[in-house]
């Protein structure tokens, strides 16, 4: 039991790196997809601290291993969809990623309940916004693989 203690404590000073890049890591998919305020509220509220190199960590991330266990929440979030890296997207990958948004949205996968649970989930509302945002967003990628294929 003490051993335990011991390796709890001492865990507690071996913390991960943060995502702190700040916000001027997704100035870039914000210039290019326009969003309103509202949306910009939402992503920012509900999508940035796993899926950009910007997180708002809450206060529990001081506590190991809590903080090991958002770390990888947030890498696996940034594997999946970065806003961070959209300038590096191609416009197939980025109709795909609003693609697979609007899919994990709709059917109330995203955010992930582990989230929710401490911040809150997206209203009818914001969902509705968000995913008819991302569907128009779409028609630009689309029509810029046109453009591309032709």
């Amino acid at each position: 039991m003490v051993l335990i203690l011991v390796v709890f404590v001492a865990i507690q000073f071996i913390k991960p790196e943060k995502n702190n890049d700040g916000y001027q890591s997704v100035a870039l998919f914000e210039q290019e997809i326009v969003p309103t305020k509202e949306i910009a509220s939402i992503l920012k509220n509900n999508c940035y601290d796993c899926h950009s190199d910007q997180t708002n960590y809450p206060w529990y991330n001081n506590i190991a291993p809590v903080n090991y266990w958002l770390e990888e929440h947030i890498a696996d979030g940034k594997r999946h969809f970065n806003v961070s890296a959209w300038d590096k997207y191609s416009a197939r990958k980025k109709d795909h990623k609003l693609e697979e948004l609007i899919e994990y949205v709709e059917e109330g996968e995203m955010p992930l309940d582990s989230y929710t649970w401490l911040h809150g989930n997206l209203s009818e509302k914001d969902t509705e916004i968000l995913v008819q945002w991302a569907q128009l967003s779409r028609i630009t990628y689309q029509e810029q693989m046109l453009t591309i294929s032709k």
